[in-house]
């Protein structure tokens, strides 16, 4: 049985991984590691062909983890994901369509920002939880520490160019729940399937909020 959601998906780890599978076969090994080392949140990406069967396998096969699917822009792939057992759902950015369709799919998600324009359109449509992308590019914890001051009931996980040096920084922030990467999937790691390297990782960022500078 799956274990239930928290209120909310950015409760859930300070880092939740951002996950490209390739290989199908890799889906459940490389989801049992990340939980294993206390990232219990996953979001696959839609970037693959084997992505779907990804969620699929790993709803399956791995219960303690919490899939989502991530690079979702279409009503389609909101509908693909859910019925794949995806149970959240990001956006590297939005519109009203793809709005209204992750909402009724009655999965929680993550809606992609990287302006206050877009911030405060999403928070006049009820939206108070969202992606910041690409977090680094689009001015990192400066603009977010910025935002802070006037939008304080918005909650972001930043995902874009963050690794286990910066991403303490974001962690800090108190608009920032938690972000979004990838460290702790090496290419080589995952090529050679070696999933103790990667749980080491994972165990890694997971601690990462405790080691926070404050900002």
């Amino acid at each position: 049985m799956a274990s239930p959601l928290p209120a909310s998906v950015l409760d859930l780890a300070p880092v939740v991984p951002v996950v490209v599978i390739e290989d199908v076969s890799d889906a459940v090994p490389l989801a049992r590691a990340l939980v294993a080392g206390g990232l219990p949140a996953i979001e696959v990406t839609l970037r693959t062909p084997a992505a779907l069967d990804a969620i699929r396998e790993i709803a399956a096969g791995a219960p303690d983890a919490v899939v989502g699917a991530g690079t979702v822009i279409t009503p389609d792939q909101v509908t693909a994901s859910v019925a794949a057992g995806a149970r959240f759902l990001v956006s590297p950015g939005w519109t009203d369509v793809l709005l209204d369709a992750m909402r009724a799919s009655g999965a929680p998600f993550l809606p992609g920002v990287s302006t206050t324009s877009e911030v405060v359109a999403l928070l006049e449509r009820g939206v108070r939880e969202m992606k910041f992308f690409p977090a680094e590019a689009a001015g990192g914890t400066a603009y977010l520490k910025s935002l802070n001051g006037p939008l304080p009931q918005a909650r972001f996980c930043p995902t874009g160019g963050i690794g286990p040096a910066t991403a303490p920084d974001y962690l800090a922030l108190p608009n920032v729940a938690c972000v979004g990467g990838s460290w702790m999937l090496p290419a080589d790691a995952v090529a050679a399937r070696d999933w103790t390297r990667v749980e080491e990782l994972a165990r890694a960022a997971a601690d990462l909020r405790s080691s926070g500078a404050q900002v």
